[in-house]
């Protein structure tokens, strides 16, 4: 389980606090739909993002800007693969942006966090 009162989770609580609204409020709820689908992943900030990192891989990182919010699935390979996912737009091979004002729902976290964890697997990192 996601230890909450790690370092890791300390400092991505401090990342998130210096965040505007409402960009704070949509990253938040992306961060709960994370540990709901990587419940035994590890928190931290990696790259200046909050990042969740499961067997020393990142799977999830995710950021907040002026403009949008974005996720990062930690490989330039995997919205290739996932297809069409509801909530986001992709920006590039490794990115998925969304409004500061709407979390990406959790069917697109689970397909987003599946498909990583699969790569992961494979051999593939």
């Amino acid at each position: 389980m996601v230890d909450q009162n790690s370092p890791g989770a300390d400092a991505v609580e401090a990342h998130l606090a210096n965040l505007p609204e409402p960009q704070q409020s949509t990253l938040r709820l992306l961060r709960s739909r994370l540990r709901e689908v990587l419940p035994d992943a590890d928190e931290g900030i990696k790259y200046n993002m909050p990042s969740f990192i499961v067997g020393g891989s990142l799977v999830a990182s995710y950021e907040g800007f002026k403009q949008h919010c974005s996720y990062f699935p930690c490989s330039g390979g995997i919205l290739a693969t996932t297809g069409p996912l509801k909530g986001g737009t992709p920006a590039g091979k490794g990115t998925l942006r969304f409004p500061v004002d709407a979390p990406l729902p959790l069917a697109t976290v689970r397909k987003l966090v599946k498909a990583r964890l699969a790569e992961i697997a494979s051999g593939k990192r």
